[in-house]
């Protein structure tokens, strides 16, 4: 009896096995373009006092299957001014990737010069800017909040981008667009490791904004485990 049913269960498998691989082979590949700041750049050469420095973009492809490409247009020091400023969104709809990944905040604060946004104004203007683009391109939109600073204060973990966050949220209800919280889940992790704990998740001791690969890559893993919840139609398409 404890024979059969171990082979039942090896049968079950086996099917259930099967049935996964005929889900993901019937699905068409897909690109995923990507645009951003420096925290999900890609760095082909990091810079010498950080060697580690890797965007969360540059290995977000790891958490999908072959049928997927990821093409990371996001670029360092760039707010969501600035990168449509500079002529930088018109290649990306040219490209016509099946999604587009959005996150931007981080040079929208204040203090940034002419890149600066006002949360409550010309950054959900942006936004929306990208998302009508890009649904008229037949891309769908994914916005990302900004991912959080590795910043504690009396062990606990700080953000001052909320309002960016928030304002993202706004625009994703009001646009009907899917959104990963980012934002959230990065400011979980680090105060679910604390300070020291996650000390090598950053690029240098001296930088709290960017990422060495381990941080990068658990960074994309956040959005990743998101996927299914948030963006359905690539939940096929996540690596098992």
């Amino acid at each position: 009896m404890a024979r059969r049913r171990t082979l039942v269960a090896v049968l079950s498998l086996w099917l259930f096995g099967l049935a996964v691989l005929s889900v993901v082979a019937a699905e068409p590949p897909i690109k995923i373009a990507m645009i951003g700041d420096s925290t999900m750049a890609s760095y082909p050469k990091p810079p010498e006092d950080r060697p580690s420095l890797t965007g969360w973009g540059q290995v977000f492809e790891l958490s999908f299957n072959d049928k997927v490409k990821v093409s990371n247009h996001a670029q360092s020091g760039r707010s969501s001014k600035s990168f449509l400023r500079e002529g930088r969104w018109e290649p990306v709809l040219r490209e016509k990737p099946d999604f587009v990944f959005i996150q931007f905040g981080h040079n929208d604060q204040p203090g940034k010069g002419d890149r600066t946004t006002d949360p409550n104004g010309d950054f959900q203007d942006n936004l929306r800017k990208f998302i009508d683009d890009a649904r008229a391109a037949d891309i769908q939109p994914v916005l990302v909040t900004p991912v959080a600073r590795r910043i504690f204060d009396n062990g606990k973990a700080v953000t001052t981008l909320t309002p960016y966050a928030d304002a993202m949220k706004k625009v994703a209800a009001e646009k009907k667009v899917p959104l990963v919280d980012l934002h959230a889940a990065s400011f979980d992790l680090f105060n679910q490791l604390g300070d020291t704990a996650s000390a090598d998740l950053s690029a240098s001791a001296s930088d709290r904004t960017h990422f060495s690969r381990k941080g990068a890559i658990e960074i994309a893993k956040l959005v990743a485990n998101r996927l299914s919840q948030d963006v359905p139609a690539l939940h096929a398409y996540l690596r098992r």
